[in-house]
């Protein structure tokens, strides 16, 4: 009886010590995704007034977190019952994000001027009524939420793959656990960044009593967060791109075996840029039917 219940301690000891095992190196495999993650979050959440940053953010984060609580399901009866699902769910997800990343890069250069305006003027524009601020408020988390999903699937599915032929219990801890991490700490780091300023602002008062070294500090954060967030808003752009052609490149063949000529990166980036251009061109075709 004594050894019977020793040996239950051994398995409960050993199956932790594999969850602990197969969640680092989970962690290493999602590593990038997350990323890009955390660069098209920081991009996606800029451009509020400073008194609506954190809300907002916690609003896309409990999106967040929802939509894991969704996919993660689906994605253990997906690898359970139909495998086969995983890749075609991948390449819909794939496309968004070129298409979104493409249409960033068009609305971009076809308008320039505006677009520059708009990044100098926060969403709390005084000219707008509180309902069209709260309109666009709504809209933009809404488009933070929906990418929040397709990445938060590529994460999932990448992490669901190194665990696939672990026990059951292994892979929903690892993966659940990598989920709950990706959103901690994706949206934990952006709201450091969006509060950068708050933080110089303080440092520069304390500075006027306690060292000028304070003022410098905190000067140099107020004059750098402008700068991190538009290297961020590119840097989220490239990610989008990135991570779309990612997905199609190892999912078909003919276009994986082309990294033995191209760099993968550069691969991925302009199969990202051509799904990106021809679903953004499809769209667009759509919409001028319409009108």
């Amino acid at each position: 009886m004594t050894g019977g219940f020793f040996a239950l301690f051994d398995d409960i000891a050993a199956l932790m010590d594999d969850m602990a095992t197969m969640s680092k190196v989970a962690t290493k495999k999602t590593a990038g995704v997350l990323g890009d993650d955390l660069a098209v979050t920081a991009e996606q959440t800029s451009g509020f007034a400073s008194s609506r940053e954190l809300p907002v953010l916690w609003a896309i984060a409990k999106g967040s977190l929802l939509n894991k609580a969704i996919i993660l399901p689906f994605a253990f009866l997906m690898s359970a019952f139909t495998p086969w699902l995983i890749g075609p769910v991948l390449m819909l997800g794939g496309l968004y994000l070129a298409y979104e990343g493409m249409e960033k890069i068009y609305e971009y250069f076809a308008h320039k001027t505006q677009h520059n305006e708009n990044r100098r003027r926060p969403l709390m524009d005084k000219s707008l009524t509180k309902a069209e601020i709260l309109a666009q408020e709504r809209q933009k988390i809404a488009s933070a939420i929906r990418t929040d999903f397709i990445l938060s699937i590529e994460i999932v599915v990448i992490a669901l793959g190194t665990v696939e032929h672990q026990p059951l219990m292994v892979q929903i801890f690892v993966v659940s656990l990598i989920a709950l991490l990706a959103t901690v700490g994706v949206y934990g780091l952006v709201a450091l960044l969006v509060r950068m300023d708050d933080v110089g602002f303080k440092l520069v008062v304390l500075g006027k009593e306690n060292g000028k070294w304070l003022q410098t500090i905190g000067k140099f954060l107020i004059r750098a967060l402008p700068k991190v967030i538009k290297a961020l808003s590119v840097l989220g752009t490239i990610a989008m791109l990135l991570v779309a052609g990612g997905i199609y490149v190892h999912q078909i063949h003919s276009l994986h075996e082309l990294q033995q000529m191209i760099p993968a990166l550069l691969l991925e980036l302009i199969v990202g840029a051509v799904v990106g251009a021809a679903a953004l061109f499809l769209v667009s075709l759509v919409r001028e039917e319409k009108h």
